[in-house]
């Protein structure tokens, strides 16, 4: 009995040394490349997040030793910008995680809801003083986009069309984000991107009739044409059912952006009968523009995946107010119009 005793004492001494001995090891770096891997804490990020993110990104061996260690030092993680790199141990990557990153090294910048890939691209050159045509250069780059379509799942052979304006329009996320003011232009469109497909994940519905960049192309019609989530959803039920009846969709919004004027500005009857691929009023034109007007919404991308339970056919989208009126009647359509124009 004492052998027998003395038998699982050892067996759980030895146990008990093997997982300390796995907890330290565990603790090392992942191997000696140093190089610089730039890590976001957003804001609300949980600890037990951040881990699972430090060791998605190959910058620790365990996530499981991870929440240990957290858990053991009580570590509070600071929301924002990090360099970091494979050769830092565990504690050394906590550590910089819990002291935040010096403000002087990034900067922040905010790209609002329906703004247009080239207002992005103007932010980003003020912001760190390059070259605005060199950027959108780079983004018209078939190797670099193909680069990308290799990346990011959620980008196909869509954005290689020629008839596009911009190829990536529309699949950069709007939010406040920090970089690193030593940070590269492929740092930030990576960023970007990375957001724009967590959001579409987020936002997956039912909605299976359309891939991404017809997702993404009606949620930046919608965008533009509404501003409650109510109202956002009624004008994809629109989309849908003009689709489906092989209707020319008729939006303004999309005529604007053919002809590259803003919506303060008067469309002519030119400009409506402008045959290029984003103009929607052209009788010709049936189905969607080649592509996004804009950057979308989490919310306009929720109104396209969940669009309202209603049959209208008709919307006038008052820009002065924001109100949106909503018909299955064209006369009435034409009421609507001639009262909020």
């Amino acid at each position: 009995m004492k052998k027998w005793i003395i038998g699982i004492i050892a067996s759980l001494f030895l146990i008990c040394l093997g997982l300390v001995v796995f907890y330290f090891i565990n603790l090392g770096p992942v191997s000696k490349d140093a190089k610089d891997i730039t890590f976001t804490v957003d804001t609300g990020t949980t600890s037990r997040e951040v881990i699972d993110n430090l060791y998605a990104a190959g910058l620790i061996k365990n996530k499981y030793v991870g929440y240990i260690y957290l858990k053991l030092n009580k570590t509070v993680i600071k929301a924002s910008t990090y360099k970091l790199n494979k050769a830092m141990n565990l504690k050394e990557i906590i550590n910089k995680l819990a002291k935040g990153t010096n403000k002087g090294n990034t900067l922040r910048i905010t790209f609002v809801e329906g703004m247009r890939l080239v207002d992005y691209v103007d932010l980003i050159a003020k912001n760190f003083n390059w070259s605005k045509e060199d950027l959108l250069k780079k983004l018209s780059d078939q190797t670099y986009l193909k680069e990308l379509i290799a990346k990011y799942s959620f980008l196909t052979d869509d954005i290689l069309n020629k008839d596009l304006y911009y190829p990536l329009e529309g699949y950069l996320y709007p939010d406040t984000y920090e970089f690193y003011k030593t940070a590269t232009f492929e740092d930030i469109i990576d960023k970007l991107l990375k957001a724009m497909g967590e959001k579409v994940e987020a936002a997956a519905g039912d909605n299976k009739d359309y891939n991404i960049h017809d997702i993404l192309t009606m949620a930046s019609i919608v965008e533009k044409e509404a501003i409650t989530s109510e109202d956002r959803a009624k004008v994809a039920q629109v989309i849908n059912k003009r689709l489906s009846m092989q209707m020319n969709l008729g939006m303004d919004v999309t005529s604007y952006y053919g002809v590259k004027k803003d919506l303060k500005e008067d469309l002519t009857t030119s400009d409506l009968d402008n045959q290029n691929p984003y103009n929607t009023r052209r009788s010709d034109l049936i189905g969607l523009p080649v592509g996004p007007i804009c950057s979308s919404s989490l919310d306009s991308l929720k109104a396209v995946f969940n669009p309202a339970d209603t049959d209208y056919i008709y919307f006038f989208a008052d820009i002065k107010t924001g109100a949106v009126y909503f018909t299955n009647n064209y006369n009435e359509f034409l009421v609507f119009k001639e009262k909020y124009s």
